[in-house]
């Protein structure tokens, strides 16, 4: 059953703006119909019953907008809304209000996806009633409506993008765990401390909960002067190998990473460990995620769509004993790409570009010492790859950046990858 807090009842009285009208916006507006307000979505895409514009007149009598995850504090639409007086709220704040349940918070700059998913399977492997929810693809507020709100029992697993994160004012987690810290986002948040302060936001609204930190965290709250509990701090780098993870994904890094996080937890929730590492062993990870994809003449392809940061594909490269072809590039999502290629250029034999960001890579490459090949796209990169790389070598898909230059989303860009992989057949192999 839904209860709506008093001070929302008056708001929900009329129309409700609902910016943005992609899968978090159109379930926003869904629960506030079923709340009894007048939902009015906003869209420049627009679409069936989307509003292109918000502005003037019409814009300012709204006395509550809720926002989707893409609207920054500082966009010109909640600026309006706020001058007109009305009470400005992102989706997943909003959802969180009528949410009976416990509420575990996953974020980081990578693996909060796969904790997410891990801790709900774990969970529900123990017998607990869980869902996965937010910035996984399934918001808050659909899983109000098919829930009705949910029951004291049961607990949501909800992935908070710093997006969401940085403004939270209604938002109550019970616990809350961050993976990993290190540079992403930079075109939304300007710079790396704001990023930090984004998602250190999350811990703050985890009110009298437990809060759990991994290593790269702890070393940037350190240099940003906050502190966290001893009890808080989880080891997550460089930690031994553990035989009850072989087998599992979560055998090597970097998923290890997240285990090591969803263990702390379990601990600290009281529950069976053993019961946690027989979860380990029947995960599956998600798709475009470090996956091997086919051979082809003796040469390996892996598919790791979703990396699309630094760290992502830092970390991915990890897993090679010796120097891949990998294929990457996209839309800039802001960082220090002299850097980057710095750091990879070990671990990199060769290096095909893509998107947007390929002849800013190709002219650091050529700084760095890196053999590279600019590529017109996705399908002709997996070409040159498949003619450079010799028997016994792995070509790696693992872009770095963002996919929405030239493909729908990091899905699309992996489902292609993988079907122009199937398209060599046998291919000639230099050697």
């Amino acid at each position: 059953m839904l209860v709506i807090p008093e001070f929302l009842k008056p708001l929900l009285s009329g129309s409700v703006a609902v910016l943005g009208a992609g899968v978090s916006g159109r379930a926003a507006a869904q629960l506030v119909a079923r709340l009894g307000g007048q939902p009015q979505l906003f869209d420049e895409k627009g679409g069936e019953g989307v509003l292109r514009e918000f502005r003037g007149a019409p814009a300012s009598g709204y006395r509550l907008v809720i926002f989707s995850p893409g609207f920054s504090s500082t966009h010109p639409w909640i600026g309006t809304a706020r001058a007109g007086g009305a009470v400005c709220i992102g989706e997943l704040d909003f959802a969180s209000l009528f949410w009976r349940g416990r509420l575990v918070a996953i974020t980081g700059t990578n693996g909060k996806t796969t904790l997410t998913e891990f801790m709900t399977h774990a969970l529900r492997a123990a017998g607990r009633d869980a869902e996965a929810a937010g910035n996984i693809g399934y918001p808050l507020s659909q899983l109000l409506l098919d829930r009705d709100g949910g029951a004291p029992d049961t607990t949501v697993v909800c992935e908070v993008s710093s997006f969401q994160a940085e403004t939270l004012r209604y938002f109550r987690a019970d616990s809350a765990l961050w993976t990993n810290f290190a540079e992403d986002h930079l075109e939304r948040h300007g710079d790396l401390q704001s990023y930090f302060a984004a998602k250190w936001h999350l811990f703050a609204r985890t009110v009298g909960g437990a809060v759990f930190a991994g290593s790269s965290v702890q070393r940037h709250a350190l240099a940003q002067g906050q502190t966290l509990p001893a009890e808080a701090c989880v080891e997550t780098e460089d930690q031994p190998g553990d035989l009850l993870l072989r087998g599992s994904v979560f055998a090597e890094y970097p998923q290890r990473e997240n285990f090591l996080l969803a263990a702390a937890w379990w601990r600290a929730a009281g529950l069976r460990e053993a019961l946690l590492y027989t979860a380990a062993q029947s995960f599956a990870l998600g798709a475009h995620r470090l996956t091997r994809v086919a051979d082809r003449a003796g040469v390996t392809y892996w598919n790791d769509s979703k990396a699309t940061n630094f760290h992502a594909v830092e970390a991915a490269l990890t897993r090679f004993p010796a120097p891949v072809l990998l294929i990457a590039g996209g839309k800039s999502k802001g960082g220090d790409v002299a850097a980057f290629v710095r750091r990879i250029s070990p671990r990199v034999r060769h290096l095909l570009l893509i998107g947007e960001t390929r002849s800013l890579l190709s002219t650091f490459c050529g700084a760095h010492g890196v053999e590279s090949t600019v590529c017109a796209d996705l399908a002709e990169a997996v070409s040159a790859a498949a003619r450079l790389a010799r028997p016994g070598e792995h070509v790696l898909l693992s872009p770095g950046f963002a996919s929405l230059d030239q493909f729908r989303s990091y899905e699309d860009r992996g489902q292609q990858f993988m079907a122009s992989v199937n398209n060599l057949g046998t291919v000639s192999v230099l050697g």
